[in-house]
């Protein structure tokens, strides 16, 4: 696997397809990290270490909407997610060109010299970096 940001987004997102209430997801403090930041944001319930030594892994529970309809069809809390900065070509930006997401509406990941961070809390502290993905 040569990028397991991109490999923890897309299970996320087939999980989200097929309505699935948590997904396994191989465990990495960056992906730790990126899923407490969603957890704070709202966009998936909680996350949980488990497993032991190189059986790690982050269980992830996903977040629904229930429709106003009478099906009762859950609609899921994560309607996109495009990754931004990708092994092949890294995506740096300056504090003036970190842009609001879907209006601000999304939220971009940044990984600065503090540490990750969503894009309006690096744009408050006056903080580059690298613009891992958008979520909206």
């Amino acid at each position: 696997m040569t990028d397991p940001i991109t490999d923890m987004l897309n299970r996320i997102r087939n999980a989200q397809a097929v309505s699935k209430e948590t997904v396994a997801v191989p465990f990495s403090n960056l992906k730790y990290e990126i899923a407490k930041i969603l957890e704070k944001e709202g966009f998936i319930k909680k996350v949980e270490k488990r497993g032991r030594k190189e059986k790690k892994f982050l269980e992830v529970t996903l977040k629904y909407f229930k429709e106003k309809s009478n099906r009762q069809k859950m609609q899921p809390v994560i309607l996109g997610l495009k990754r931004i900065s990708k092994p092949g070509q890294r995506i740096y930006a300056s504090t003036k060109k970190i842009k609001l997401v879907r209006g601000g509406y999304g939220m971009a990941i940044v990984s600065t010299s503090e540490g990750l961070m969503i894009n309006k809390e690096a744009r408050r502290k006056k903080l580059g970096g690298e613009i891992l993905f958008e979520i909206w």
